[in-house]
């Protein structure tokens, strides 16, 4: 009897595992067990045969999750390598910059730029001092023509006139995006699509040159008896990106351009059978096909670049305000005007100048 008692003595009770009654050390109620057990929050508690007089304790996590998954182990040989190691290093022949616009394109295309600026339009600039040596500033000038050779006489103006050449950006419409090869050679040459977040980083950011037409598709789409006319200005986004990018204004009147690549007439049912943002008719289109892109008239070009307009002297708060936005831009515009007005007067010949 004595020894049944003794043995029923040194086995463990079974109710508690440790007790005749369930205690907070149960661990059925969360008390700790003869090996590490992880606990609410991801915190661990010692062994029973090894718990000290805090051990077993555990703050409160609410952010922890008791059901996620442990996380994955990869090996070392399983891990994906850094893409940016992927990529190609900058090529400084090529001269790439973030925007797409490529140095080593531009100089292998001068030859035929120069060519048509030097010898075809025999292009006049007047005021290229006015174009700033450093910082920012935004270029407005009128637009023209079929397929408007202002732009790149304006940038050539700056690479062969000005005493320092700096890249020249346009700020264009997405549409150009939309034609295969189009949008890749537009980026070469220095197209940004015209985005607000675009035009603040390239004038403020990065102190860049940048041009804008605030005619837009309706300058370049002008028939030849709407010549030299200004379209309205839009609603004044230029002027509002202006005073943003703290950076001033350069207005630009360009005569020359209309007859270079003048439109005749619209064909409106082409221009819907096609797809594209206008059907012209011209001496050289449709009936030339792309070639026509090549067959300039040889119009006398003459560029005048005005005095800057300071926008930093605007309140950044202007730019919420559309009327005086809009009377800014009306007034830029009335500027144009009255230069194409003055140079018209003057000029003798569409040939000749």
């Amino acid at each position: 009897m004595s020894e049944r008692r003794e043995r029923r003595g040194s086995e463990p009770r079974r109710r508690g595992l440790g007790g005749s009654r369930l205690s907070a050390d149960s661990p059925l109620l969360g008390g700790p067990t003869s090996g590490d057990r992880p606990v609410m929050g991801g915190a661990v508690v010692a062994s029973a045969g090894a718990e000290d007089a805090g051990a077993g304790v555990a703050e409160f996590d609410p952010r922890a999750d008791d059901y996620a998954e442990p996380p994955e182990i990869v090996p070392e040989h399983a891990r994906l390598p850094d893409l940016r190691a992927l990529l190609p290093a900058t090529d400084e022949e090529r001269s790439l910059d973030d925007w797409g616009r490529s140095e080593r394109f531009l100089t292998m295309v001068e030859p035929a730029l120069n060519f048509y600026y030097r010898y075809w339009f025999r292009v006049e600039t007047q005021g290229i001092e006015n174009i700033p040596s450093e910082g920012g500033a935004l270029l407005v000038s009128n637009h023209s023509g079929a397929l408007p050779p202002d732009a790149p006489m304006m940038m050539q103006a700056i690479r062969n006139e000005h005493p320092n050449p700096r890249p020249l950006y346009i700020l264009g419409e997405d549409w150009f995006k939309g034609y295969p090869g189009v949008g890749m050679l537009a980026n070469k040459i220095g197209m940004v699509a015209a985005h607000r977040e675009n035009a603040q980083r390239l004038l403020h950011d990065e102190g860049r040159l940048a041009l804008v037409f605030p005619e837009g598709q309706k300058g370049s789409r002008k028939v030849l008896w709407q010549r030299y006319r200004l379209r309205r200005f839009g609603r004044g986004g230029f002027v509002r990106t202006a005073i943003r990018a703290r950076v001033p204004i350069v207005p630009i009147a360009v005569v020359g351009a209309e007859e270079a690549m003048p439109i005749f007439a619209h064909l409106r049912f082409l221009q819907r059978l096609s797809g594209l943002i206008y059907f012209p008719l011209n001496h050289a289109f449709p009936h030339f096909g792309l070639a026509a892109g090549l067959m300039y008239m040889p119009a006398k070009f003459k560029i005048r670049f005005m005095e800057p307009i300071d926008m930093a002297e605007h309140d950044p708060e202007v730019a919420e305000d559309a009327g005086a936005i809009q009377a800014i831009a009306e007034d830029i515009r009335a500027r144009i005007q009255f230069e194409l007005d003055e140079m018209l007067g003057e000029r003798r010949s569409v040939w000749f100048g």
